[in-house]
């Protein structure tokens, strides 16, 4: 999926993508685990799926060791989802543990499929993974 780099940033920085997550998409290590959450909203948006794949903890839920099938699971959300907004509510920052609580503003079908999270983050070897997410009521 082409996103126009010059565009505002789906993250809600307010500043350009090619000036923000995409540096992230780029190779640059997030510094904390809220510019990762804030990047990988962004992956799903532009459709990086690679960059979803290799910021998740291989003991998320959802990580598999079948990379291809994965990968065309993400496309299959990536494709059928209006991922519209992202509104950041907490974030507790940690040396090697954090957590961000957000909600995403989605659509599929036309449908409102919105959701509150509060994830958990880790931080491997120097790198912030995307350990696991806890839905709230909203």
């Amino acid at each position: 999926m082409a996103y126009n780099e010059h565009s505002s940033c789906p993250c809600g920085s307010k500043k350009s993508y090619i000036n923000c997550c995409k540096v992230f998409h780029s190779g640059k290590n997030p510094e904390t685990a809220l510019e990762l959450m804030k990047s990988r909203f962004t992956a799903f948006v532009v459709g990086n799926i690679d960059y979803i794949i290799n910021t998740t903890h291989e003991d998320n839920i959802e990580y598999s060791s079948d990379k291809s099938k994965w990968r065309d699971d993400i496309e299959d959300v990536v494709n059928s989802t209006d991922f519209n907004t992202l509104e950041i509510i907490e974030f507790i920052d940690g040396e090697e543990e954090s957590y961000v609580t957000f909600r995403l503003g989605l659509k599929q079908k036309g449908l409102d499929v919105s959701f509150t999270e509060k994830s958990k983050f880790l931080k491997i070897d120097g790198k912030w993974l995307y350990r696991s997410g806890e839905f709230l009521d909203d």
